[in-house]
C-alpha cells in the first residue's frame, strides 16, 4: 500500500507530500476542548490515488507529530458505509510510513505536488504555520499542484508575503462552508468558520451543496469542500501532473 522511505524503488518515483496537522484538540470560544484529527476519508483517498498512479507518498506535519485519527470518520452514521475502508487504509499507510517528516526539515524541490487532507485540526495550527506558508510559497511559484480538501484549505492561509498579503488571495477556491459546519453541530463555539475566513483574507471561496462532492481547479490549486471530494481532488492533480 504505501511505499517505504528509503528504498531505491522510491528514488526512482516522483514524490507527493501529504501534510498533516498535529492538533488533537480544537479549543472553542467557551475554552471547552474538542477533540479532533486526521478524517480518514481525506487521507486514505487521495493517498491510494496517487500510490496506484505511481507516486511514492510522504507524509509530514508540525513536529513530526503524528495525528490521532478523527474518531467521527470511523462511524457509518456520520461519514458513510465506506469508512472502515478509509480508515483501515489511512491506518496501515501512516504504519508502513513509520515517524512523520518535520514540516521544517521538509525541501519543497523533493516533491512535485502537495495536498493537505483535513479534519479539524487545520484550523487549529496549520492556518498559521511558517513552515508550512514557506512550503506552500515555493511550491505556487514552481506551479506545483497543490491541493487541499474540506478543512485543508485553512493550511493555505499560512502563506503570506513579508507584508502578511495572502498569497492565494484572488484565487478561486472551495472548502468545508459554514452551513456544513453548522449542520455538523460544529459551528456555535467556534473561533472562527473557515469559508467565511477565506473569503474575509480574499478568496473567493465557491460553494456547493453540503456534504456532495464539489471540487474547483484554479490554476495549479485544486480544492474539495468536504470528505466526498476527496477522490477526485486526487485525480483532478495526477492528471494535471501528466
Amino acid at each position: 500500500m504505501s511505499q517505504g522511505k528509503d528504498t531505491s524503488k522510491d528514488k526512482d518515483q516522483d514524490r507527493v507530500l501529504i501534510v498533516m496537522s498535529a492538533a488533537d484538540v480544537w479549543e472553542r470560544t467557551d475554552g471547552s476542548k474538542y477533540p479532533t484529527g486526521y478524517w480518514a476519508e481525506e487521507l486514505a483517498a487521495p493517498h491510494a490515488a496517487f500510490v496506484k498512479a505511481g507516486y511514492t507518498v510522504d507524509f509530514a506535519s508540525p513536529g513530526g507529530v503524528l495525528q490521532p485519527l478523527d474518531e467521527h470518520s470511523a462511524d457509518p452514521a456520520v461519514a458513510g458505509e465506506e469508512c472502515a475502508r478509509h480508515v483501515a487504509h489511512a491506518q496501515q499507510a501512516l504504519k508502513e510510513f513509520g515517524p512523520l517528516l518535520k514540516l521544517d526539515e521538509i525541501d519543497t524541490d523533493d516533491y512535485v505536488a502537495v495536498v493537505l487532507p483535513g479534519g479539524h485540526g487545520p484550523v487549529v495550527d496549520l492556518f498559521q504555520d511558517a513552515d508550512l506558508g514557506r512550503l506552500l510559497a515555493e511550491a505556487d511559484k514552481d506551479g506545483k499542484p497543490i491541493g487541499a480538501v474540506c478543512h485543508g484549505p485553512a493550511a493555505l492561509l499560512s502563506a503570506e508575503d513579508e507584508d502578511g498579503n495572502w498569497l492565494f488571495a484572488g484565487r478561486r477556491m472551495t472548502a468545508f462552508t459554514d452551513e456544513e459546519e453548522r449542520l455538523f453541530g460544529t459551528a456555535e463555539g467556534a473561533p472562527w468558520l473557515l469559508a467565511s475566513r477565506l473569503r474575509e483574507r480574499g478568496g473567493v471561496h465557491v460553494e456547493g451543496a453540503a456534504y456532495q462532492q464539489h471540487n474547483i481547479i484554479d490554476g495549479n490549486l485544486f480544492t474539495g469542500q468536504n470528505p466526498a471530494s476527496s477522490a477526485r481532488l486526487a485525480e483532478d492533480m495526477i492528471a494535471a501532473l501528466r
